[in-house]
């Protein structure tokens, strides 16, 4: 049994959804944070393939994170003492945000609208 995390997203251009995707994360996390880090590169990744379409988005996109810990990870470029082991082509998320092309925003994981992609649904 596999306990990589899934990265799951949502990407709306106004109210229409444009991408979604869920996956299996390559490798293993060693916490929830570095896998919402993950998840935040894939879906910066998909932003700049739909801007590659010549896909208009307002600026600074507004990515929404229900992880504090990784959001202050992508904003802050010095903090970075415990995220060493994370792969550099994850830490563009933050080169994005220093651009001002992007920026993150907390939402609280019971409004993460990716969480339906990536979360046993409950019981009715």
């Amino acid at each position: 049994m596999s306990a990589r995390s899934l990265t799951g997203y949502c990407i709306f251009l106004r109210s229409s959804s444009v991408s979604w995707k869920t996956k299996k994360q390559k490798a293993m996390a060693k916490s929830s944070t570095e896998a919402e880090y993950r998840a935040m590169s894939a879906t910066t990744s998909e932003l700049e393939l739909l801007q590659d379409f010549y896909i208009l988005f307002s600026l600074p996109i507004t990515m929404y994170c229900d992880n504090r810990t990784a959001m202050h990870i992508v904003e802050n470029p010095v903090f970075h003492e415990r995220t060493n082991h994370l792969r550099i082509d994850c830490r563009y998320t933050r080169d994005k945000v220093l651009e001002r092309l992007l920026q993150t925003c907390y939402v609280r994981s019971k409004e993460q609208l990716a969480d339906l992609m990536t979360k046993p649904l409950g019981q009715l």
